[in-house]
């Protein structure tokens, strides 16, 4: 931590923003000066002059205050002895000029040697990791996302390397899915990206797989349903290998979450059963995921036991139905609704002597009667439990694994 100092320091020498000591004043066309570390992360949301409250252009680059830097940096010197550290001339930051030309360079390299290609990727690759406001910067350059998404769909079958530059760079930019997937969805490419990412995700590089199922998750969330349900059965193998694989926590949500997105259809719920994602959920949720991980899983889960496949898979696993019925209760609120709602579809739909018998003896049925009369559920996952408690009342309720004071907790 820095020492603080031992003199005052002089009040026109602070950032109106952070009321601390400028490393790099820059004005404003208000003429206000800032530091501009935080005059720039201000201006990426409000897009006003602090003080004055006047609107800034969004492409407006600060002027440096080089009369006033230099004055702070005297001020510095002459009281090094009182513990005011020395003041470094700063170095010029990247401007929208600079990127765009990049951007350009990337886009004209796209049918030159690979060599050339990866030269441009990787300047833009360091530019974007020197500081948020370059990322941002990058992000806001007119068509910069969709020479990069260009470059990675034609790379995907001939570059390893051109794709894991641009997974890279993608994934740093952290675009939100208007942001990044607005233009994408507008070009007719969300399908042609898909198949890239499939790509990608079949790699051996663990970096990138993490990178293109972050990226998959944000295209299948904004693709609309004529485009999804025709979704390749790759893209459902490699999202359960993801999970199976455990690359990373956040490719694992990513993956759960493109499950989740991608399997309201029969069609889609039937390839992801057939690319076994049900026991590999399973599995997760006996290896005792984390909540949000674990609420996806119950989610995924509730969307393939929307089909005759889902459920046939859940109780052919010798732990299906117990792990489901074991996260009720013990997780979250969202949690205890998901795995009702799964018990409720096998209930229902796959209720075979065996399943029943099998409920009450891992103690499903009591956990529904605990659901079924707790305050602490919504009254949709509460009736969700006496629905389900009343398809094979007779069995359960005259069942020797129902304690005595759950069978006076049963509905009526």
């Amino acid at each position: 931590m820095e020492e603080e100092p031992q003199v005052e320091v002089p009040c026109y020498f602070l950032c109106p923003i952070s009321l601390h000591m400028m490393r790099d004043p820059v004005t404003l066309p208000t003429g206000i000066t800032y530091d501009r570390d935080g005059i720039e992360r201000w201006l990426l949301t409000a897009g006003t002059c602090p003080l004055t409250k006047q609107p800034v252009p969004a492409d407006c680059d600060p002027t440096p205050n080089h009369t006033l830097r230099r004055l702070i940096q005297s001020w510095c010197a002459l009281h090094a002895a009182d513990g005011v550290q020395r003041v470094a001339t700063p170095k010029p930051p990247t401007d929208r000029a600079r990127v765009a030309s990049l951007v350009s360079r990337i886009g004209a390299n796209l049918t030159s040697t690979p060599q050339e290609l990866l030269a441009a990727l990787r300047e833009l690759r360091d530019v974007a990791s020197e500081s948020e406001r370059n990322r941002k910067l990058v992000a806001a350059v007119p068509r910069a996302v969709d020479t990069l998404v260009g470059v990675f769909v034609t790379a995907s079958a001939t570059s390893a390397a051109v794709c894991d530059e641009v997974l890279e760079i993608i994934s740093s930019l952290e675009l939100s899915e208007k942001c990044l997937l607005a233009r994408v969805i507008e070009t007719n490419e969300a399908l042609s990206l898909v198949d890239a990412l499939v790509s990608a995700l079949q790699r051996s590089n663990t970096a990138s797989r993490a990178h293109a199922a972050l990226l998959l998750q944000n295209v299948t969330a904004v693709m609309s349903t004529n485009s999804l349900v025709p979704l390749p059965e790759q893209v459902f193998g490699e999202v359960v290998q993801l999970i199976r694989d455990k690359v990373s926590r956040a490719a694992t949500k990513a993956a759960l979450h493109v499950l989740v997105g991608t399997t309201p259809w029969g069609r889609n719920r039937v390839k992801a059963v057939d690319a076994g994602s049900v026991p590999v959920l399973v599995d997760m949720l006996l290896d005792g995921p984390e909540r949000r991980a674990c609420e996806l899983a119950l989610g995924a889960l509730d969307r393939l036991c929307g089909c005759a496949e889902g459920r046939a898979e859940l109780v052919a696993h010798g732990a299906g139905v117990a792990a489901v019925g074991r996260k009720a209760l013990r997780v979250s609120d969202v949690a205890t609704d998901k795995a009702v709602r799964v018990l409720r579809s096998v209930a229902r739909h796959a209720a075979t002597t065996a399943v029943v018998q099998e409920m009450a003896q891992t103690g499903v049925v009591g956990t529904l009667c605990v659901v079924a009369q707790s305050e602490q559920y919504g009254e949709r996952t509460r009736e969700r439990a006496r629905e389900t408690l009343r398809l094979h009342a007779r069995a359960w309720r005259s069942s020797p694994c129902l304690h005595q004071h759950l069978q006076a907790m049963y509905p009526c």
